[in-house]
């Protein structure tokens, strides 16, 4: 399998995922299967086309393949059948969630770099790939986006792009060092997950009167 290949299968699982834990969000606010399938579509492209939209690249991804809305829609449909079961299923769903993560801030990255982004550029297109789908599937539901917890999220974002930069800055191969820093990423979303890492929070109570 080259590597193309492989970076797209992980693209399809990652996004039917997203579109899968988006449906979860959904039904927890008792949204109609229409509502399920737009936020399942929404959370799982919707960084992408943030970006692209930021980045003045069009068409959008979802534009240019019509079918990521069928994987995306149809992935969220899928887990109103199947929402019984997605407990046993929830380590399964944290993996993939963290491949996205990983895997869309690198080829938003990957992106800024070939349009000859600045560096701070490209670090934002990469966190705006990874993370905004699911800042926008929190505003829909009315929760507090994850990006904006105490949760390693957003920081496992930016060191992944900054390894990217520094790859790119070094002249390394491509697909040794997107494999290398997906690696990487994951490795450090997960041990988040596993050892409750966070970053510092900020307590405020006191009032202005």
């Amino acid at each position: 399998m080259t590597s193309i290949t492989l970076f797209h299968a992980l693209y399809v699982a990652a996004i039917a995922a997203e579109a899968m834990t988006a449906a979860l969000a959904a039904g927890r606010r008792q949204m109609d299967w229409v509502g399920v399938a737009l936020l399942g579509s929404v959370t799982a492209l919707g960084g992408g086309s943030v970006r692209d939209l930021l980045l003045d690249r069009h068409p959008l991804t979802w534009i240019q393949h019509p079918s990521y809305l069928l994987v995306t829609s149809g992935a969220a449909l899928a887990t109103i059948v199947i929402a019984r079961h997605m407990r046993q299923l929830r380590r399964v769903f944290l993996f993939l969630d963290a491949v996205g993560l990983v895997l869309f801030t690198l080829l938003g990255c990957q992106i800024a770099v070939r349009l000859e982004m600045p560096t701070v550029i490209v670090i934002a297109s990469g966190m705006i790939s990874g993370c905004v789908g699911g800042v926008l599937r929190d505003i829909l539901c009315a929760e507090v986006p994850l990006l904006f917890r105490a949760e390693l999220y957003a920081t496992v974002s930016m060191v992944t792009g900054g390894l990217y930069v520094v790859g790119v800055a070094l002249g390394l191969p491509s697909d040794p060092m997107m494999i290398g820093a997906l690696i990487f990423g994951l490795a450090l979303r997960l041990l988040a997950l596993r050892f409750n890492w966070s970053m510092p929070k900020f307590v405020y109570t006191q009032t202005l009167h």
